[in-house]
């Protein structure tokens, strides 16, 4: 009998360290099965999904103390209001270097149209090789925004071998001692490096190709959620895609592309009860495999539905390189290209806070064909590749996407947290189990009055 109640004082006694055991065990099933989440989106309105990896660095305000950038890798940092930073390239003499600035400003921020980022990549004289900008528009609204420098080969500046300098600086509309919120901006630089072909080839941009619009893409729209960021976008290839966006929402997607294929996309934002007029309500943005801007459009909204497109572009050459308009030379290598979806935070105050329905049209034609032989391996190496499983996930499916198969690694994470989740059930049904016949045991032998 004295054997029996211990028992069951046991298991009254481990109960609370039992269930805080289950709740932190639960705890760790939410973090194993979380990223398969938010690989597929970001956590809320404005959330960016930086590399994982990313190695955090300081900007430095001279250029002695600045760190080095290395091509492959990214980078975090952070930027604060009217700041300007210094970081160091080290780059050879053949080749093209390649560095996309993504600036991420808090959500909630207030941002003029013209706030934003300047990006210049100079040489150890201090002479600039070129300069780039981005701006947040006229959607008056805090998005992830990219900027992207290089560095040629063949120019007549910036020619040799040695120590270069990026320099961001960030554009406040009201100056130095304005009224604006003094909150850093946090930063993503993506280095990339693209050595010459083999074998020179026409140093002349194509001359003809089909400039005009396409019919818009019909057919029935599928479920396919963005990304959170350039690491994290989702791909997609030629259809009608569906998704939702909050206000102050940014999705990314990518689409590969092979050399002599073509992109077109257009985006479709639903009507909504509400009065009013929101300037650059929906942004669509195209940047190519180095994050370099090909084209961006978006819409005024007054509740009715509405649709936007990007400009016509070529189909991708190495030779687009040599033409002047931004819409052609930024055409000019095979890989990932990205579309962007934001919806303005100026839709709340007439429009509520959504969720609002969007529809991404994309259309890929052209000839794939084979592109120029390298004389040495890009960094990262697979920046300009596409291959067979790039199209079939384009398609088919991607993680957090509905219908995919998924990513080897999410679905890894996902079999543990399911397996780990189940297992935790097994357990806490055991041991409710046998507290229970215990309970039932002991009651059985107790003497009756």
């Amino acid at each position: 009998m004295r054997r029996r109640r211990g028992r069951t004082a046991w298991w009254r006694r481990g109960r609370p360290a039992i269930l805080r055991a289950v709740v932190v065990l639960l705890g760790v099933y939410g973090l194993v099965t979380v990223p398969g989440v938010s690989v597929a989106r970001a956590a809320g309105p404005g959330g960016y999904a930086f590399s994982p990896g990313a190695r955090t660095v300081a900007g430095a305000t001279g250029t002695a103390d600045a760190e080095v950038l290395e091509a492959g890798r990214t980078y975090r940092s952070s930027l604060p209001r009217n700041g300007k930073l210094y970081y160091r390239l080290r780059l050879t003499a053949t080749g093209t270097a390649y560095v996309p600035v993504t600036a991420v400003p808090p959500a909630h921020a207030t941002v003029a149209a013209t706030d934003g980022i300047r990006v210049s990549v100079r040489d150890s004289a201090g002479v600039p090789c070129s300069y780039a900008s981005a701006h947040f528009g006229a959607g008056l609204s805090p998005r992830p925004v990219t900027a992207l420098v290089q560095r040629e080969t063949g120019k007549a500046l910036c020619r040799g071998a040695g120590t270069y300098y990026l320099l961001v600086e960030r554009v406040d509309a009201d100056g130095p001692g304005g009224t604006a919120p003094a909150r850093r901006w946090d930063l993503e630089i993506a280095p990339v490096t693209e050595p010459g072909p083999e074998r020179a080839g026409p140093t002349t941009a194509p001359r003809t190709w089909d400039s005009a619009t396409p019919e818009p893409l019909g057919g029935e729209a599928r479920d396919r959620s963005g990304g959170a960021g350039f690491a994290t976008a989702v791909p997609v290839g030629q259809g009608v895609w569906h998704t939702t966006l909050v206000p102050g929402e940014t999705l990314f997607y990518k689409v590969p592309l092979d050399w002599g294929r073509r992109l077109h996309a257009s985006a479709e934002l639903s009507g909504s009860p509400g009065h009013g007029y929101v300037g650059g309500a929906l942004d669509l943005a195209l940047h190519n495999p180095v994050r370099g801007s090909v084209d961006d459009a978006s819409l005024g909204y007054t509740g009715a539905r509405k649709s936007v497109a990007l400009a016509p572009v070529p189909p991708v050459e190495y030779a687009n390189r040599y033409a002047v308009p931004t819409g052609v030379t930024s055409v000019r290598f095979a890989g990932d290209y990205y579309l962007v979806l934001h919806l303005s935070e100026q839709m709340t105050g007439l429009y509520g806070g959504g969720p609002f329905d969007v529809t991404l049209r994309v259309r890929v034609d052209g000839r794939a064909h084979a592109g120029p032989d390298y004389a040495g391996e890009p960094m990262p190496e697979d920046v300009f590749t596409v291959t067979a499983q790039d199209r079939e996930q384009a398609l088919a499916g991607s993680p957090g996407s509905p219908g995919g198969g998924g990513d080897p690694a999410m679905r890894l994470l996902a079999a543990g947290g399911i397996g780990l989740g189940t297992a935790l059930l097994l357990v806490l049904g055991g041991w409710t189990l046998a507290g229970r016949r215990t309970q039932t045991r002991v009651s059985a032998q107790k003497p009756t009055a």
